[in-house]
């Protein structure tokens, strides 16, 4: 009995060690059998799949689970005027999302000036056009040159919000604080080489890093996200992933390591799950269900208040015990009283608030009414929401491309700040490969004649310009202001009255215009499952599929 027992756990740990050896922790293909590249598995030509992603939001953001809203269901019903084009109200899906928990503030926007002038500092023109508009305080007959001078860059403002930027440089912040972001992952990871490699070889003025036996050049621009992914930006980390299909006697970078056996390493990818979506401004449609915050009215599907403001209740005051009666929002009270009374201010301020001033809304998000409106994506058309889709609905998208600097390599052209260059986009499908050769070299040809405009995009973005039933309905009774350039805001400000603070209100501005009253906090795409946290809720369960045995 004792030998044939030891028999039988000599066998069970032979096949455990066989199992063990021949093991994939990094997984196999259930539609090859193949198992997936990883340190297990260095066999040329296998295929690497990311095993450990976790969904995290980027610096600053607050998940947002979305679901379904009224888009104009909070608006504030005006007895006895008849439903039109501008009491929109529709019932529209916003997918699951990230939002800033807090408008952009002063400080925020020093550090992109900052920034500019560290890795551009003869570059002054780039510096200026990225100055907010300071001038926005100036009033003919109102004493405030002292906001023209201070509000910026006065430590006394350092949390407020930042005013006077346009949608334009609001978009252009988003796409380096991107860069900025991805930067210090990677480089916090060992991906890129880290910043305490970098900073020794600021001290020794040398034109490498080097640290032991392994040798990184130091990047001759600054880090963008889409340069990188493009293979664009040579910089590789202890970290950097392992290449298992690299040819036989690729070069091997920083993070191969010592010894004959070592791996070369590539830039990280998407399928990697390390980079971080694009930091954007929300939609209108994000922003108004962000704003609403229903989800603290919420039990299983039913609503069980609605709101007009940001928080629950009819008024704009506080009915919690410790703020009884004060304000909730920072806005006008009443023409002329922007603060109240001396010795009982009823919003605390004059102008504009610190970005984490009074009580955040059920999302966690703050000054979602009030202090000041807020830059969203959109183009404005009266009617967007009887037109847009009922899923993620929005106006303005501008399809483009990367311009191809060569097609034969897929390099993409990059201006002198190591950004993409972009075009129109040609085509509502993939193009085949010659066609997208013949393409590449028609927009080299036109590139270097005298009118680089000459190529025009056959591919519309969305229904504007001549196509626009809006402008055509607005152009009827006369000139419109409305135009392509018309981009939204929302939210109320410092200097409105309490109307402006409900979540349905739209204005408009030019793109390229700015104001004491309007600022911006940046969204993000969520990827994956909508559902945030499923801790408590009913699930179904997922199976996990069963590993191939070829030797079956």
């Amino acid at each position: 009995m004792k030998k044939q027992l030891l028999y039988s756990f000599s066998c069970f740990a032979i096949a455990l060690l066989l199992s063990s050896c021949g093991s994939n922790k990094g997984g196999v293909s259930s539609k090859t059998g193949i198992p997936y590249a990883d340190k297990n598995n260095k066999t040329y030509g296998s295929f690497a799949v990311a095993s450990k992603y976790k969904r995290a939001p980027g610096p600053g953001l607050i998940p947002i689970e979305g679901g379904v809203l009224v888009v104009g269901g909070s608006a504030i019903e005006v007895p006895g005027v008849e439903p039109n084009i501008y009491n929109y109200k529709r019932q529209v899906t916003v997918p699951s999302f990230y939002m800033d928990e807090t408008e952009v503030s002063n400080t925020d926007w020093l550090e992109y000036l900052h920034w500019i002038r560290t890795s551009y500092p003869e570059d002054r023109e780039y510096y200026y056009n990225e100055l907010p508009d300071t001038l926005v305080w100036r009033r003919a007959l109102s004493y405030n040159e002292p906001y023209v001078d201070n509000y910026l860059r006065h430590p006394a403002y350092r949390d407020y919000p930042v005013v006077g930027v346009s949608w334009e440089q609001a978009s252009r912040f988003c796409e380096w604080r991107t860069s900025q972001a991805n930067e210090y992952i990677l480089r916090q990871k060992g991906i890129l080489t880290d910043y305490k490699t970098l900073a020794a070889s600021n001290k020794s003025g040398g034109g490498n890093t080097t640290t032991g036996t392994t040798t990184a050049a130091r990047p001759d621009k600054p880090f963008n996200t889409d340069a990188y992914l493009n293979g664009q930006y040579d910089d590789k980390g202890r970290n950097a992933p392992k290449d298992y299909n690299a040819k036989a006697g690729a070069s091997v970078g920083a993070a191969g390591g010592r010894g004959g056996n070592a791996v070369p390493t590539r830039n990280a990818t998407l399928e990697d799950g390390v980079i971080m979506q694009p930091y954007r401004l929300p939609t209108e449609a994000e922003w108004e269900y962000a704003a609403l915050g229903l989800i603290g009215n919420t039990e299983y599907e039913n609503i069980n208040q609605n709101k007009i403001y940001p928080w629950n209740g009819l008024g704009v005051s506080s009915a919690a015990k410790k703020t009884r009666g004060l304000v909730q929002a920072n806005f006008k009270r009443a023409p002329g009283d922007y603060m109240g009374v001396g010795g009982s201010l009823n919003d605390k301020a004059d102008l504009t608030a610190p970005v984490r001033y009074y009580a955040p809304n059920d999302f966690g998000l703050y000054n979602m009414a009030g202090n000041v409106n807020e830059w969203v994506n959109d183009v404005y058309r009266t009617g967007t929401f009887t037109d847009a889709e009922a899923f993620n609905p929005y106006r303005g998208n501008q399809f483009q491309d990367k311009q191809l600097a060569d097609a034969a390599n897929g390099k993409i052209a990059l201006d002198k700040y190591g950004k993409p260059i972009k075009e129109n986009a040609y085509s509502g499908k993939k193009l085949t490969w010659a066609e997208k050769q013949a393409l590449a070299k028609r927009a080299d040809s036109i590139a270097k004649s005298p009118d680089p405009k000459a190529m025009v995009t056959s591919y519309q973005a969305d229904e504007r310009g001549y196509r626009d039933r809006q402008n055509k309905l607005l152009n009827e009774e006369g000139v419109s202001l409305v135009n392509d350039k018309s981009r939204v805001y929302k939210g109320g400000s410092w200097n409105d009255m309490a109307y402006w603070l409900n979540p349905a209100t739209r204005r408009f501005l030019q793109q390229d215009e700015a104001s004491a009253e309007i600022g911006f906090r940046c969204a993000m795409t969520m990827l994956g499952a909508p559902e945030i946290s499923t801790a408590g809720k009913r699930n179904f369960k997922q199976i996990k599929e069963k590993p191939f045995n070829p030797r079956r």
